[in-house]
């Protein structure tokens, strides 16, 4: 496994990407962020509920929320933010609560604060993604459900030899494409959640949705 990234290494990368985010990743991961965002809206019901979405980046998903549902989103990268903000006012988002910089692993907010947590294309780009996934399960209710979509490093054959020859790419753009399924797992049998469903998300099944409820 390579080494871990670390936070001025994925602040540089994301704030290289801010001005073109969108163009350039927002139709390859649309699928993703739609899936996603019906699992929590589902998870929540009717009448809504209050997501925190972890590594909002430019908030190119905030509009696709349904209004009774009321949105926190945040991210390390300050220009990414920017124009998530300004998302917000074009758009009119009434049930954004806030937009805040903040690291995903040390979250500013009280235990038991959240419904869901969605955290789309994130888990493979923080440094330590054990102790992010602890935080993010402190600020669930009792009932509340971890949903991520991330790529899964393949196990053997000719992919997982092109994921280690990629590697130093990748960490320039600010992930890990190497990442183990069993890091999840193992996470989550230690913390006490179980796996409710995997799912393969495009392009080509090389991302998968994820979601965890509390046992």
């Amino acid at each position: 496994m390579g080494a871990a990234l670390d936070r001025g290494q994925i602040e540089k990368a994301y704030a290289r990407w801010a001005p073109v985010y969108d163009v350039v990743f927002g139709r390859v991961f649309e699928q993703g962020r739609r899936a996603s965002i019906d699992a929590a809206e589902n998870h929540c019901g009717p009448g809504g509920g209050r997501i925190l979405e972890v590594g909002v980046g430019t908030g190119i998903s905030l509009p696709d929320y349904s209004r009774v549902n009321r949105i926190v989103g945040i991210d390390i990268s300050a220009p990414m933010l920017r124009k998530a903000r300004e998302r917000v006012i074009e758009h009119n988002l009434t049930n954004v609560e806030a937009i805040a910089v903040m690291d995903a692993k040390h979250l500013a907010v009280p235990d038991g604060s959240f419904d869901v947590v969605v955290a789309q294309y994130v888990i493979t780009a923080v440094p330590d993604p054990e102790a992010t996934l602890d935080d993010f399960a402190r600020v669930l209710k009792p009932s509340g459900e971890i949903i991520l979509v991330n790529h899964l490093g393949a196990e053997d054959g000719f992919r997982k030899v092109f994921e280690q020859g990629f590697s130093p790419i990748a960490r320039r753009l600010g992930w890990s494409p190497e990442f183990p399924w069993a890091r999840l797992t193992g996470w989550a049998a230690r913390a006490g959640f179980r796996v409710i469903e995997r799912r393969p998300m495009p392009p080509m099944g090389h991302f998968s949705l994820i979601r965890f409820g509390k046992h």
